[in-house]
């Protein structure tokens, strides 16, 4: 009797993937031998991904002196250079071992590293070019206040930072509600922010407003400040311009303190160009962690793309992730530029419109092999780690479990969603919106794959682009912000904000996001310092006055957000499963739906106010109010008692609730026990 091949569970969810069992076969038994290979030779992939213990200069005191190794293949010659010998290039060269691998030993009677001195590595290149380069595993790079350059740090402080979170457990986090922020631009003030700052006053108020995740950008040392962090030089090192290592443990820790989960924007998709502060062309062959040529030029994001299909740049990178778990007590990571990494076009000009794409010549293999192992070791090395994909392709089973035919990650971002409000914003007048578009929009997602459901993250509010407020208000926000200022824009505005925010969260998906600022409505877009604006950092901070001031509506904007959560959280929305929809009336500009045992009415209506509205509920009882988006304290009319019980009415069809429900209005129901 012939045996039967089991079938993927990925499959057995998603028949259109039959025709491409041979590949997704292919591609997890490629992982499973790659991954036998890593435990024949390392004992785990654990212990495979801790090449920055070996790499880079480390004191040995049971050996007494310090240990220099670098990976440099095509290298004619290495030094080590630094304040400990002058700079002399003479001093301390390197001997070539097998692999690639140069190492030179510095014995503490010949020489005193000492905790601040800066290094960096002379590397002869395979053209016989000379340059002094940044070592890849440098944990902390510096830049000088007066050349502007940077170099390499030794960092070995007498007193190591004590941590207090052993209590603290991610597993728990079973809805993430993730506040996106840059430490960088988290103050009021003109000037960079600092990690203790942040955690000391800025966390206190994501706290209060509810959130339970950090996502914290730029935390890789990068040299240019406006590059949001995106063009990563130096992958071991925060960076310096917010504090010390030391004050990055600080902020994570305090997060923790408050339950916070802690995750970061994980830049492995490119890297920053430059040859003076980053990898690039390192050994002078061009290549190394990178492509040869045009292929490992990002012509988009005018950066280095690796080659994941060299052993030795996986494994840097995978050391780069055990790394900032293992140091720094991290707690997941925002993969960036997944669909980059996917493909070999990097989704630029490409219509993902046939199953084909996801698996004919344009996929990078290589890349998914990469984010298997390294979604693979994330979950192993720290148990309920949060992996989310930055991915706008769909490529299915990139948030399934590997053994079912998938990649590994945990949520991808629903890049979709608020590219469509802005759109509707943009285009489309308010009594135009389509609900049928608006409902699909924020439930078609792939069965099995949990996402993250956001209406607006900080591409929308980059310079050129709006935020949500921007585009509801704009120059009225300089001018009708005031309480007692009821200004028909303003006030149109406000009660948009409130209701697209929370279609979002409760339709979207199964983890939500905000970027700083944005939940109160911060008006203006973020520019970075930069030539073209007089190096000023007006628009590269938070203005916390605003939403501090009793007599501005963005209190409003605030409170409505607390309100919001504290619902998720307290009904455990995201955790329910997709909703269901009960109602929808195109005429009146409603929709109804059913999630997590709530009931959710919308009214987007520009003026209809419908009395004894009724419409199906699941089950007869009596139902009352749990949130209004009209409380005066949210900044609506005050049209509906809060206090009022719905009593539901027997029907033909079934039982019935009759409510008045107000234009730009949205209100949630729960069913009394």
């Amino acid at each position: 009797m012939p045996q039967v091949t089991p079938i993927l569970p990925l499959i057995q969810s998603d028949s259109w993937l039959a025709p491409y069992t041979p590949h997704l076969k292919r591609r997890l038994a490629r992982y499973e031998q790659t991954q036998q290979d890593i435990d024949q030779a390392c004992g785990s992939l654990a212990h495979y991904a801790t090449w920055h213990h070996r790499m880079g200069l480390h004191h040995e005191p049971q050996n007494k002196g310090w240990r220099y190794r670098e990976w440099a293949p095509a290298a004619q010659a290495l030094s080590l250079i630094g304040d400990f010998n002058f700079w002399d290039r003479s001093a301390h060269p390197l001997k070539r071992l097998e692999g690639g691998i140069w190492e030179v030993f510095l014995p503490e009677d010949q020489v005193q590293v000492l905790h601040g001195h800066r290094y960096k590595v002379h590397v002869v290149g395979a053209t016989g070019e000379g340059r002094d380069r940044i070592s890849p595993f440098t944990l902390r790079a510096i830049q000088d206040p007066d050349t502007y350059d940077f170099s390499g740090q030794y960092w070995a402080p007498e007193t190591e930072f004590t941590w207090t979170d052993e209590d603290f457990n991610v597993s728990q986090l079973t809805q993430p509600l993730i506040y996106e922020c840059h430490v960088g631009m988290a103050q009021e003030k003109h000037g960079v922010g600092t990690y203790r700052e942040f955690a000391d006053l800025i966390l206190p108020r994501i706290a209060e407003t509810g959130y339970n995740c950090l996502q914290l950008m730029a935390l890789m040392e990068h040299p240019y400040y406006g590059s949001f962090g995106y063009h990563v030089s130096n992958f071991f090192a925060p960076t310096s311009r917010f504090g010390t290592p030391e004050d990055l443990k600080y902020l994570i820790n305090e997060a923790h303190r408050r339950g916070i989960a802690v995750i970061m924007d994980l830049i492995h998709a490119h890297a920053v160009k430059n040859m003076a502060e980053g990898l690039a062309d390192f050994d002078g062959s061009g290549g190394q962690y990178f492509h040869q040529g045009p292929r490992g030029h990002h012509p988009g994001w005018d950066s280095k793309l690796f080659n994941y299909g060299i052993p030795e740049v996986r494994r840097f990178l995978l050391s780069n992730v055990r790394y900032w778990l293992e140091e720094f007590h991290l707690d997941g990571f925002r993969f960036d530029g997944v669909t980059s990494m996917l493909y070999h076009h990097h989704g630029e000009g490409v219509a993902f419109g046939h199953y084909d794409r996801y698996f004919d010549r344009g996929v990078d293999e290589d890349a998914i092999l990469y984010l298997q192992l390294a979604a693979e070791l994330s979950h192993t090395f720290k148990p309920g780690a949060v992996l989310i994909a930055e991915d706008m392709s769909g490529m299915p089973g990139l948030c399934r479990p590997i053994p079912d035919g998938g990649i590994g990650f945990d949520y991808r971002l629903a890049m979709g969603i608020p590219d469509y409000w802005i759109k509707t914003l943009k285009h489309t007048k308010d009594e135009d919106w389509n609900l049928d578009a608006i409902w699909w929009e924020l439930t078609n997602r792939r069965v099995g794959e949990k996402t993250v459901a956001y209406a607006e993250s900080h591409d929308q509010s980059l310079v050129g682009d709006k935020t949500l407020a921007f585009w509801l208000m704009d120059k009225e926000m300089y001018f009708h912000m005031r309480v007692i200022d009821q200004h028909p824009v303003i006030d149109r505005g406000v009660a948009l904000h409130k209701l697209i925010r929370l279609l979002t969260l409760s339709l979207g998906g199964e983890a939500y996001l905000t970027f700083m600022g944005n939940e109160f409505g911060h008006p203006e877009w973020v520019d970075f310092p930069r030539q073209g604006n007089n190096w000023s950092y007006q628009y590269a901070r938070r203005q916390w006055s605003l939403v501090d001031n009793p007599d501005l509506r963005y209190r409003h904007l605030w409170q409505f957000e607390k309100d919001m959560l504290a619902l998720a959280q307290e009904f455990e929305v995201l955790e329910h499963g997709p909703a269901h929809k009960l109602h929808q009336d195109n005429h009146n500009q409603v929709i109804i739906f059913e999630r997590a045992g709530l009931i959710f009415l919308f009214n987007f209506h520009t003026h209809h106010s419908v009395p004894d509205y009724l419409f199906p509920v699941p089950e007869p009882g009596t139902y009352t109010m749990v949130l209004s988006s009209d409380t005066p304290e949210t900044g609506g009319h005050d049209r509906v008692d809060p206090t009022v019980k719905y009593f539901t009415q027997p029907t033909q069809y079934g039982p019935r609730l009759s409510i008045y429900l107000p234009n730009r209005t949205a209100l949630v129901l729960k069913k009394e026990e």
